[in-house]
């Protein structure tokens, strides 16, 4: 029941014929008294709404409505818990290289950058995409190592390895043009702290595009697409490995997180045309869909090579922030990684528990078939 605190017994009648402030006056009274004894509240921070306090009965139907979308059936196989990575912080370093027609010199020079590097304390450190080579198809033959055979064969796969085992590092080898048998690829090498490989990945989308008037890239014509998508567990944390192509299809990202990835380390050189409208804004969706770490790492720009990088190696967090960027020049970033954010961002904004299972799935088929 509302009670009328006013002096009338029609309220309504205070309507009529009556000034501008008699009626703000009679609007008043027509208020009930309990909500016009209510105190006024400011929306701030440190003074929390009553009347937005969710009661237990309301929690209970918030997680009735999510049990009954099934967001577990959202990903096939379920998606794995996030696992405690082996550290919490960390540094990463993203060396932006020029690359040249000369691969000694190519080698050389990203060995120097890694070591510059772990001098300033990274622990995990990332190379471009095709540093020991021009980013030319015609070149992709003459630079190609057979890195199943090692040693002479392949000295870019053996000073990744060599560096990695002496400076006690985790190394993202960026990519470089692999032979084998009859087959060329764009490879991406991982490497523990004692120099071994811990995974390699195989660009699995090829950069097959036409812009007319921009653009034309025909990756096929001499590379072969990969055929596995590839998650590395290392000693700085659970990292998902696509190259540069590979971060336009979200699929892949989310099946990276689906497997537990902390962070998808992209290797990638994208051209004047995407780089501009494409390079960060991808970066940034794939890191805030799946709330975990992107970094990127791009060649320098030559303005005078056949093709030319955009440049603008970047490390983005969980919630979509951009936390270190540079422009075109060749040079190393150096930024904190802080995965205790994962979990703090995945409980800000509960994604996983809100997906619609009931309405569409994500099928791993690899790891569906390994469970046959």
């Amino acid at each position: 029941m509302l009670c009328y605190a006013s002096p009338s017994p029609n309220p309504q009648s205070l309507l009529h014929n009556r000034s501008h402030n008699e009626m703000r006056v009679a609007f008043s009274l027509l208020r009930p008294a309990s909500i016009r004894s209510l105190p006024l509240l400011r929306k701030t921070p440190t003074t929390p709404n009553p009347y937005l306090v969710r009661s237990p009965v309301h929690r209970l139907r918030l997680t009735t409505m999510a049990s009954a979308y099934k967001p577990e059936d959202a990903r096939v196989p379920p998606a794995v818990e996030l696992p405690t990575p082996p550290v919490t912080k960390f540094k990463i370093a993203l060396c932006q290289l020029s690359v040249t027609t000369d691969k000694e010199r190519n080698i050389q020079h990203a060995r120097k950058a890694i070591e510059e590097a772990a001098g300033k304390g990274a622990q995990l450190v990332v190379l471009p995409e095709i540093w020991n080579s021009p980013y030319l198809s015609d070149s992709f033959p003459v630079y190609a190592e057979d890195i199943e055979a090692g040693g002479d064969a392949a000295p870019s796969f053996s000073m990744l390895s060599e560096a990695a085992r002496q400076l006690k590092i985790t190394i993202v080898g960026g990519s470089i043009p692999e032979r084998s048998g009859d087959h060329l690829y764009n490879t991406c090498c991982v490497f523990g702290t004692d120099g071994h490989l811990m995974g390699k990945h195989r660009k699995i989308h090829l950069f097959d595009i036409d812009i007319p008037g921009k653009i034309t890239f025909v990756e096929s014509k001499t590379l072969t697409a990969g055929q596995v998508p590839t998650v590395v567990d290392t000693e700085v944390g659970r990292i998902g490995i696509g190259i540069c192509y590979d971060i336009r299809f979200q699929e892949l990202a989310m099946l990276y997180a689906a497997r537990g990835a902390h962070l998808i380390c992209y290797p990638g050189a994208f051209n004047m045309t995407t780089g501009p409208l494409h390079w960060e804004l991808l970066q940034r969706a794939r890191a805030a869909d799946n709330q975990l770490y992107v970094a990127t790492c791009s060649p320098a720009r030559d303005t005078n090579a056949g093709y030319i990088a955009w440049g603008h190696s970047t490390l983005v967090g969980p919630f979509g922030e951009v936390l270190a960027t540079t422009e075109h020049e060749e040079t190393t970033i150096v930024a904190e990684i802080d995965y205790s954010l994962l979990e703090l961002r995945r409980t800000h904004l509960p994604l996983v528990k809100q997906r619609r299972g009931d309405l569409y799935q994500l099928v791993d088929l690899q790891r569906l078939s390994a469970q046959k």
